[in-house]
C-alpha cells in the first residue's frame, strides 16, 4: 500500500477495529442495559422487577445521550422513569402485591416464552435492517436527535397520535384508581354510588 493510500485510510477516522471512546461506552452501557432488562423479566419479585426496569430505562436514556439525542434522552427520563415506573410502583403498592417472592409470577412456560422472544427479536431485527438498508444520514445537516429537528418532526407528523396516547394513559390511570378503591361500608348499607 502506498503512503498516500495509507494516509487516506487513516484520515477517514476510526473504523470497526479501532473504536472511539463513545463507541466503547455505547457497547458497555448497552450490555448493562441488556443485563438489567434480563433481570427485570426473570426475577420473581415484583418490586425488584420494577427497580431493575428503572435501571434498564435509565440505560436507554444514557444510550440516547451517547447518540447526541439529548431531547429524546430527557423525554425518556421524564416520561418513562418519572411517570411510568412511578405509576407501576404505585400500582404495586395499591394492589398490595407481595413484597417477597411471588409463586404466581412464574407460569412454567419459560421455554415457550423464550421461543416467542427469539422469534420476535429476529423479526424486529429483520424489519429494522430491511427498512434502513439504503438510508444514509446527512452529516452536513442538523443533528437528527436535536431538539429542533425532533420538535419539527413530532409536531408536523405525530401530534394526533401523541395526544391520543396521553388520553389513553389518563383513562388507564382513572381506571386504576376506580379499581383500587375499596368499599368499606357493610353489605346492608351498600347501594348505588
Amino acid at each position: 500500500m502506498s503512503p498516500a493510500a495509507t494516509l487516506a485510510v487513516t484520515a477517514t477516522g476510526p473504523g470497526f477495529l479501532s473504536p472511539t471512546g463513545v463507541e466503547i461506552a455505547f457497547v458497555l452501557v448497552g450490555l448493562a442495559t441488556l443485563g438489567a432488562a434480563l433481570v427485570t423479566v426473570t426475577t420473581r419479585q415484583l418490586v425488584h422487577a420494577a427497580l431493575w426496569l428503572v435501571v434498564a430505562l435509565g440505560g436507554i436514556a444514557v444510550e440516547y445521550l451517547l447518540l447526541t439525542a439529548e431531547f429524546i434522552a430527557w423525554v425518556q427520563v421524564l416520561i418513562y422513569l418519572g411517570s411510568v415506573v412511578v405509576l407501576l410502583l404505585f400500582g404495586l403498592m395499591l394492589t398490595k402485591a407481595p413484597i417477597g417472592r411471588s409463586p404466581d409470577a412464574d407460569s412454567g412456560n419459560r421455554p415457550v416464552a423464550l421461543g416467542v422472544a427469539i422469534v420476535a427479536a429476529a423479526a424486529l431485527v429483520w424489519v429494522v435492517v430491511d427498512a434502513f438498508r439504503t438510508t444514509w444520514i446527512d452529516l452536513g445537516g442538523p443533528a437528527q436527535g436535536s431538539t429542533r429537528v425532533t420538535g419539527e418532526f413530532l409536531f408536523q407528523h405525530w401530534v394526533l397520535p401523541f395526544e391520543a396516547l396521553s388520553v389513553l394513559l389518563l383513562a388507564a390511570l382513572i381506571g386504576a384508581i376506580v379499581l383500587s378503591r375499596k368499599d368499606d361500608r357493610p353489605d346492608d348499607q351498600k347501594g348505588p354510588r
